[in-house]
């Protein structure tokens, strides 16, 4: 698998990174360990070496699934997460540093998830909430400075809110961080608008997050698809946006000349496509999905005539709040 280097911070990443979120078996219905593991192991074996979790994730159960796994194969990179004090997701403009992410909290969740993990060091520490008013506010720049001469974490970066790209970009041209991670897709396109050339400006690391639109982009939902009771897509599906979707995906698929089988492919490779990118985490709970996402980790992008007719699909929405 190919590898990119994550920004200035020296290490080099699969350009398929593996995301944590599903197998924590909370808000992602389905899950199964011994499922999740054999997915886990097979990334590593195909040459994947970047697994993204957080202490959020189950409570902290994919952290000690990630960690199990990590511990098998050295040389695995971890990035983590940790939830924001006051348990506001996003954070809200008015919300302080000191109340979201104080430095003893910092401290003491990351000694703690290095502890579910089992590892001695977490190669990439991230917050999971980000405002860009905390900049110089509080103490939490002087504990990441304290866990890496510790040698606690390798690296720190921020998550950002969902939908707020340019509200990282104070904190990457402030050089605070060593890497974001954001969510892009070929929808949601407002990081190229500012923040991923900033962060190629300044070699911060660049991590992606819902490349496949939280599996619209994977052209498998239908206007009757359906979700587990207590799964969270119920919620960012939920009214008619899946009879909103369909129309969008089919005239993709017609600009490009593409079958419904190749959105998937064609929407990780889109965003593979932009230099600022490190590595794309996909969330995948099978050996199946593992196989063929890893697959698409080569080195190639897509050809700069899609890239441009892709930019025209752009479609601003923010289906993280509830349908109306």
């Amino acid at each position: 698998m190919h590898q990119r280097p994550l920004g200035r911070t020296g290490l080099n990443v699969t350009e398929i990174g593996y995301g944590a979120w599903g197998i924590g078996a909370d808000m992602w219905k389905g899950a199964q360990d011994d499922h999740s593991l054999d997915a886990l192991r097979r990334y590593v074996e195909l040459g994947g070496n970047f697994i993204d979790t957080a202490m959020g994730y189950g409570s902290g159960h994919s952290e000690r699934l990630v960690g199990q796994v990590a511990r098998e194969h050295p040389g695995t990179l971890v990035a983590t997460k940790i939830s924001p004090k006051n348990m506001e997701w996003p954070a809200t403009p008015g919300t302080t540093a000191d109340e979201a992410f104080p430095g003893q909290y910092i401290t003491d969740m990351t000694r703690a998830s290095l502890e579910r993990l089992g590892l001695p060091t977490i190669d990439v520490q991230q917050l999971h909430v980000w405002n860009d008013s905390w900049l110089g506010q509080g103490d939490w720049q002087d504990a990441v400075a304290q866990l890496k001469r510790d040698g606690l974490i390798r690296a720190f970066g921020i998550s950002v809110n969902d939908h707020q790209p340019d509200n990282a970009v104070r904190a990457v041209e402030a050089g605070a961080v060593d890497s974001v991670q954001v969510i892009y897709n070929v929808f949601d396109q407002s990081p190229q608008d500012r923040l991923l050339d900033a962060c190629r400006e300044h070699g911060v690391g660049v991590i992606v997050r819902v490349a496949l639109d939280e599996g619209s982009l994977t052209g498998t939902l239908t206007q009757d698809s359906t979700f587990p009771e207590g799964d969270w897509r119920n919620g960012y599906f939920g009214g008619d946006r899946l009879s909103q979707l369909q129309p969008r995906l089919r005239a993709i698929e017609q600009d490009l000349g593409i079958h419904t089988d190749q959105l998937a492919e064609t929407s990780l490779r889109f965003v593979l496509s932009h230099p600022a990118v490190s590595t794309v985490i996909v969330g995948m709970r099978s050996v199946r999905n593992v196989e063929r996402n890893a697959a698409l980790a080569d080195g190639r992008g897509l050809p700069q005539d899609q890239v441009e007719r892709l930019r025209a699909h752009r479609w601003d929405r923010n289906w993280y709040q509830s349908a109306e």
